[in-house]
């Protein structure tokens, strides 16, 4: 499994109950999200105690809506389902998207055993996380429909995990929030950005030490940062490269 970190949480106020599972057993990042294999949510104290919790079909609701108003009106989303389309995998939106409670440490994933993007209905609650997740996952989709990615080879997701950071996520004033911008050194900092955003994401779902994570992104960082596909440039933040992007899609063969 794919996942997206929510870097913000800072506690968990998701529990579940697995089915059949075994402590030592590897989870490959399904344990993130409860309803992927037959287990059971059920909302925690906090989340009792101040009401968030009996709202589950409400936000499942909003969450399609705001899924849909995204597959009709974001370039990036438009962008990617034309590019799976055209590389031989459609997305039928019933079937490959799907809005689910999901730990508070993930706000997605990509679940390859199912071919199925996840949207955190609970963490993604408006139209533009929603875009950002769906970008995001759909970027592994790509990858997954495309290569011969294996994602329990810690290299393989290291390098789809690089690709949606580099591609979906940081910018400059995203790399300044993360702590990696330096005025001086531009490039650097949106490196430094996908590294960090990549680095949190094998961590959410792999139980690796951050040194191993961090030495598997490097190992495959210079191929797979400078892949672009299907996108082909990198977005800005407050620019029209969305637009762009997404007009410049057929040059590349791509059916949007």
């Amino acid at each position: 499994m794919a996942a997206e970190d929510n870097a913000n949480s800072n506690q968990t106020t998701t529990s579940y109950s697995p089915s059949n599972s075994k402590t030592n057993e590897p989870k490959w990042g399904y344990d993130l999200y409860p309803e992927r294999r037959g287990g059971t949510y059920t909302p925690s104290w906090f989340s009792t105690i101040w009401g968030l919790a009996g709202r589950e079909k409400e936000d499942k609701m909003k969450c399609e809506r705001n899924v849909l108003t995204c597959v009709r009106e974001s370039p990036m989303v438009k962008l990617m389902m034309g590019a799976l389309k055209s590389s031989g995998c459609p997305i039928d939106l019933r079937r490959h998207i799907s809005c689910e409670v999901c730990d508070v440490s993930v706000s997605g994933g990509y679940d390859p055993e199912l071919n199925q993007v996840v949207v955190c209905q609970n963490i993604a609650r408006d139209k533009g996380m929603v875009q950002g997740v769906l970008t995001h996952e759909m970027i592994h989709m790509f990858d997954y429909c495309n290569n011969n990615l294996d994602f329990k080879n810690i290299e393989h997701l290291a390098c789809t995990e690089i690709r949606a950071a580099n591609l979906a996520h940081c910018s400059f004033l995203s790399a300044c929030v993360q702590g990696d911008a330096s005025i001086l050194k531009i490039k650097k900092s949106h490196q430094d950005c996908v590294k960090t955003k990549a680095l949190y994401s094998v961590l959410a779902v792999r139980k690796v030490t951050p040194d191993e994570a961090a030495e598997a992104i490097e190992r495959v960082f210079p191929r797979c940062y400078a892949d672009l596909e299907p996108i082909g440039r990198r977005i800005r933040r407050n620019s029209t490269d969305m637009h762009r992007a997404y007009l410049e899609g057929p040059m590349y063969g791509y059916n949007v």
